[in-house]
This record gives structure tokens, sequence and C-alpha cells, in this order.
């Protein structure tokens, strides 16, 4: 949460990425677009955007806003055709400015094109510096325009011109174009960011997470895998594996806080993940205490399987606003912890007297900890103990997260004693790393943040930041 000079009011924790979303074969295009990007509006608050195409004619309108505010009934009225992508945006390379907002488009000797991507590339920079070198003249500071400006110089088909393109990409991408008669949506070969596929009718839906499909009606199928491209055209779905296999790595702090607790991947609930790991949680870091409490809302889950496994009464003792907007005006003499408090309310009558529990999804900075740690204890609790239902963050991630510098990161040069001390907990405790890993069902994920055990060397980072890569 920021103002409109950049500073940060509310939140500490590492930033949503991106939600793609795509309908191919259905009425009012847009409109379905309009809600599913409703849907994964917590992936990306800064802008929004959708492409549609009636099959002679591809049609783009992004803006910054959110969702709601971008699509005004008078906008959706011009936006006619049967096909569709879309993108709600958080940015992680490039700034905020609307140029960056996606889908991007352009036109080239093929025809219009038009993509929409979550994810980061590692290569992103390089690619640029060669193109640029090569005489490419770029619009945006996004790392997909490159993407447009090598599927440009590729032959062939549309989806042969993405694929070779997207052969020389290296890091996360979830993507999803479209042309005037092909919806392609493809996944890199580690999976880091997830991507779905659906059934609308007699068409088809792609996403980054189900819920979006739920909300237009549609029907969830499966997971796209990791490398895989699927060809949506009027003869139907092609799927296709263009790219050299890699190992799965998709991003497991997706279960612990980007992702919809409504949400599944892999054939794992969202919800049901953050209750084991609350549960396991209490089993490895227990303490004396009297209720449990959650910050709302990626907390709620974990929470609960902390006190069904301690025999902790839960309470609800902050209750979240969900009626703050992207921006406000801070009253002209400043309020303490003004951020915090627009967002999280305590509930005296529940906290007055009591050794208190509280569970976090995770700490970055420590600031926002610290200010929901002062406002409990300035309602009465009598102890303040803070449990932190992942591993400590102490590594940037470089795959379509935004996240600090590693210097940022009060987990990267400071032990759990320490940090509590600085929040002013009584007792501080996180989930271990084979603990999260348990929760969420074994291997096959990227821990990075975590870890430091990097799946990708990152081209575009100074070895000094990476600091570390799996062999």
């Amino acid at each position: 949460m920021t103002r409109d000079d950049g500073v940060v009011l509310v939140d500490d924790h590492f930033r949503d990425q991106c939600g793609v979303f795509g309908v191919f074969g259905a009425k009012e295009a847009a409109n379905l677009t309009y809600l599913g990007l409703h849907a994964l509006q917590h992936r990306g608050q800064e802008s929004a955007g959708v492409a549609v195409s009636n099959g002679e004619q591809l049609t783009v309108h992004r803006a910054r806003g959110l969702v709601q505010e971008v699509f005004t009934e008078e906008v959706l009225a011009q936006l006619v055709g049967d096909r569709a992508i879309g993108h709600v945006r958080y940015s992680t390379t490039g700034g905020s400015d609307v140029k960056n907002a996606q889908p991007l488009a352009a036109e080239f000797a093929a025809g219009p094109i038009a993509v929409a991507h979550n994810g980061n590339l590692t290569n992103g920079g390089a690619l640029r510096a060669r193109l640029e070198a090569d005489g490419a003249i770029f619009s945006s500071a996004t790392d997909t325009e490159a993407v447009l400006h090598l599927v440009a110089r590729e032959a062939g088909s549309a989806p042969e011109r993405v694929a070779a393109a997207l052969s020389q990409a290296t890091g996360a991408y979830s993507m999803v174009f479209l042309t005037r008669d092909t919806l392609i949506a493809v996944r890199d070969p580690n999976g880091f960011r997830p991507l779905c596929l659906g059934r609308l009718g007699d068409g088809y839906v792609v996403a980054s997470e189900p819920p979006a499909f739920h909300l237009i009606g549609g029907e969830y199928l499966r997971d796209v895998e990791p490398g895989e491209m699927l060809v949506i055209t009027d003869d139907g779905l092609v799927s296709s594996r263009p790219f050299a296999e890699a190992a799965r790595k998709m991003c497991i702090f997706e279960y612990v806080y980007f992702a919809r607790s409504d949400a599944a991947f892999n054939g794992i609930g969202v919800y049901s993940a953050r209750k084991r790991l609350g549960a396991t949680l209490a089993r490895e870091q227990p303490v004396d205490a009297d209720i449990v409490i959650p910050v709302p809302d990626s907390g709620v889950a974990a929470a609960m399987g902390f006190a069904a496994v301690t025999g902790l009464r839960y309470e609800l003792g902050l209750i979240r606003s969900h009626y703050v907007g992207r921006t406000f005006i801070e009253p002209q003499q400043s309020i303490r912890h003004f951020g915090v408090r627009l967002k999280l309310h305590p509930v005296s009558e529940v906290l007055k007297g009591q050794r208190v529990v509280v569970i976090d999804d995770s700490i970055v900075r420590g600031t926002t900890s610290r200010k929901i740690v002062k406002m409990i204890r300035d309602s009465g609790a009598r102890e303040v103990h803070v449990r932190i239902s992942s591993p400590p963050t102490a590594w940037p991630c470089f795959y379509g997260i935004d996240t600090p510098d590693r210097d940022e990161l009060i987990a990267s040069a400071h032990t759990p004693e320490q940090i509590a001390e600085h929040i002013t907990a009584d007792s501080l405790g996180y989930l271990s790393i084979a603990g999260l890993r348990e929760g969420v069902g074994g291997d096959g994920y990227c821990d990075a943040c975590f870890s430091g055990a990097y799946p990708i060397v990152t081209e575009d980072v100074p070895a000094a930041r990476r600091l570390r890569v799996i062999e």
C-alpha cells in the first residue's frame, strides 16, 4: 500500500506479482476478462488491461488503477470480440507508469499481437541490450517488451514465433498471447509462476488461479504444466512442449501468502496447506498462552491450524478493513502508526489481560510486525508471542516477486531472538523449511527466498546479491 508519493503506509509483505487471464470462444470476452481479472486483483493493484479480438481487429485498453476503475461500462462497450486476454499488475521490472501496463501490443509483418506476462525474465536486461544494439526501439521499461521484439524477428506461425522467442529467455514466465485468431498460453520450463486451464461452454479459459474460472461459471480442468504451450484456435486446443525439460520449481510462497485461499495448484488446496503449516508451526514452536489470533487475512488458516494442535482458544483479535483504497489522504497532523491503524483494528475485549499468540505469514523488514505488537499491547494484552507460518525470509526473489534487497530483509542479518527484541515481542518462532515443504507436499518448489538456493542464475543481478545458486 503506497501513497501517490510512493511512501509505504500499510504493508510489509513481499509484493504480489501479476495476474493473467485469457478466454477464447465466448461472447462478451472482454466482460468475462474483466470479471476474471477482478478475481485476480490481489495479485496486482497498480494497473489493469484487456486486449480483445473479433477475428479481424485487435483492440487494447489499459490504465493505472483497480480493475473496476479502469473498466467502466463505456470502456467495455468498445471492447468487442469473442477472444481476449487480460492483466493485473504490480510492477517488478519497470515502474508503475501506464506505459508499462499490460497487455503490451504491437503490429508486425504477421499482424497484431498482444501479450500479458506474470513473472520476471532473469536475462531480460541482457536481451534488451542485445536488441537495442541491433536497432530495436523500446517504449516501455518491462522485460515483456523484449519478448515482443523477439517474436517479431522470428519466422513462421504465431506459435512457432512465440516458442522460438521464449527459447531465448530464462527465468519465470506465465504468459498469454493474443493474435486476431489465436490465443497462446505458455509456462516456463520450471513452472515458477502458476497458470491454469479451464473450460467455459464450448470455449477455453486460462488464468493464474482457478477462482477466476469460478466467478464466470467456468470449470477448472488442470494446471498448465511447466514448459507447456497451449494453442487455442477455432479448431480447438493443441498442447506442445517446445522447451528443454527442467526441474519443477513452482514458487512455494504461493501457498504461504500470494494465492487466494480458495485456489489450488497441483491438486493441493491453498487453504488446507495453510492450515497444515499452522499445525506444524504449533508443534515446532509451542508457547504457553491463552489465545491464538491471526493477522488477517493471510494468517487466518494458519492460526486455525495452530489453535487446533495446541488447544488454545482461537479468536479474532484484529479486524481488517476491506475498504482501504490504493491512495488516501493522511491527516495533516500525523497519527502514529497511521497506515497499520487504517488496515487493522484491535478488539480490546478479546485481547485485554490475555497472553496472545499472533500468527502471521512472514516478516520482511519488521516494521509492520513492530506496529502490530504495540497495537496489541496497547489494547491490554499481558504477553505477545509472534509465530510465523514460514521460515525467515532472508533472500530476495528474482523470479517475479517484488522484494527488497537482501540488506533490507531483517532475517538476513538477525537471529529470531534479535528480531523478537526489535518487534518488541515476548517471543518469536518461525516454521522450518522442512515443515514448509511437508505442508505443501514435499519437493518441486522454489524456496530461494528462505534458503538462498536459486534454481537459475540471474544474469541481470550482480553476483553479490544472488550469492548462492543450486548446482
